[in-house]
């Protein structure tokens, strides 16, 4: 088999959005040679589900140390939510994003690095509430997916139970934490390239590493 790489992610998760400019330039330069799996975690589970305010005043801090250390950018859209939390509607939980990847699968199986990456930007720089239908909208409208057929997939049974089949997946890898980087090479054999977030140089110089081992094995 093709090695593939196993992402796993959760569209909540502040440190997978720092990591996404770095998933996808890995992306981008192994597409042609390697597979590429994107599953969903439950970082949020939909029974936790509990009023922005919760956990407003942890974000509060953490968003600043993920910027620092990752480079990224929240908006102002996302943070009012954390510095007003007291005038949000914000319910998070993980379901509904993961529900939309699976859909997304249908359409766009070899790109759910990059649908991860927009997840997160809606969420995490656009402000978009993600357990809401709307916040889907205008990633539809970008992928040229039909709107009536997604909205049905995503209320549908169908995707809800393959979306809980990726958390039990994450659960069986033995995830504990987001992001986390695997690289399957055969039906029983998963490299653990990262748990957290990684610097690209790090995380390539691993993934050069591991193929060179497959590499070697395969010739011996």
């Amino acid at each position: 088999m093709t090695p593939t790489i196993i992402y796993c992610y959760d569209a909540y998760c502040g440190w997978c959005y720092g990591f996404s400019p770095i998933i996808k330039r890995i992306f981008e330069e192994y597409k042609d040679k390697l597979f590429f799996e994107t599953l969903s975690g439950n970082m949020i589970p939909v029974e936790n589900t509990h009023h922005i305010g919760r956990m407003a005043s942890y974000i509060k801090d953490a968003y600043k140390v993920v910027e620092e250390r990752t480079g990224i950018k929240f908006g102002e859209d996302y943070l009012w939510h954390i510095k007003n939390p007291d005038d949000s509607d914000w319910y998070p939980n993980s379901e509904k994003a993961a529900i939309a990847m699976c859909v997304f699968k249908d359409y766009y199986p070899d790109d759910t690095v990059l649908f991860a990456a927009d997840l997160q930007y809606s969420l995490h720089y656009e402000g978009r509430d993600l357990t809401d239908n709307e916040a889907y909208r205008h990633l539809l409208e970008k992928y040229n997916i039909p709107a009536e057929e997604f909205y049905t997939k995503l209320a549908g049974e169908e995707y809800k139970e393959r979306a809980y089949y990726e958390f039990a997946l994450c659960k069986q890898l033995k995830v504990t934490g987001f992001p986390t980087v695997f690289m399957q090479v055969n039906e029983g054999k998963f490299y653990l390239l990262t748990r957290g977030f990684t610097e690209y140089e790090t995380l390539k110089a691993t993934i050069d590493n591991v193929l060179s081992e497959i590499e070697k094995s395969e010739d011996a």
